[in-house]
């Protein structure tokens, strides 16, 4: 009997590339999520943030966050929030993260997003190391210019066209 580790079977799974911004009056942090919609009618999302990172506390404190939903240019950037953790590194400094102030909320967009969601957390539900926010869609800016990227089997895929 072949044993399989089943922490790979999210990497058979397509899924969003988002960049999660978050601030207070005190702190601001950026991470590498995948969302999904839950509702179209109303808008609203779904995201899992682990609960040791500062994002996660900084989500509890303002809930609120925004989702950059990243696009060919932010590969890097992408790569960059998911390796890099820590309570005193300012991610915005360090990767020189180009911002802009969004019309309903307090945290941050990122420039060069594909599109940029602004939510507000309708409530949570902690499961094992994560917790998972469901957030209603308070506004929202799109590029048309640009096109969003997919994340799948560890890759990135750009998302130029339609097939049907």
């Amino acid at each position: 009997m072949v044993k399989r580790n089943l922490g790979k079977i999210s990497r058979l799974v397509p899924c969003s590339v988002t960049l999660l911004t978050v601030a207070t009056r005190e702190k601001q942090d950026a991470m590498t999520a995948s969302a999904m919609f839950v509702s179209e009618d109303p808008p609203v999302l779904v995201v899992s943030v682990a609960k040791h990172i500062v994002s996660h506390d900084l989500i509890e404190k303002a809930g609120e966050f925004v989702l950059n939903v990243a696009s060919e240019d932010q590969v890097k950037l992408a790569m960059q929030l998911g390796f890099t953790h820590g309570r005193e590194v300012d991610k915005f400094k360090k990767f020189g993260i180009p911002k802009a102030k969004a019309s309903k909320i307090g945290s941050p967009l990122i420039k060069g997003s594909f599109a940029n969601i602004e939510c507000k957390v309708i409530t949570s539900l902690s499961t094992a190391n994560y917790v998972i926010y469901l957030a209603a869609v308070v506004a929202y800016k799109l590029d048309t210019k640009r096109f969003p990227i997919a994340w799948y089997r560890n890759r990135f895929f750009a998302l130029h066209g339609e097939i049907h």
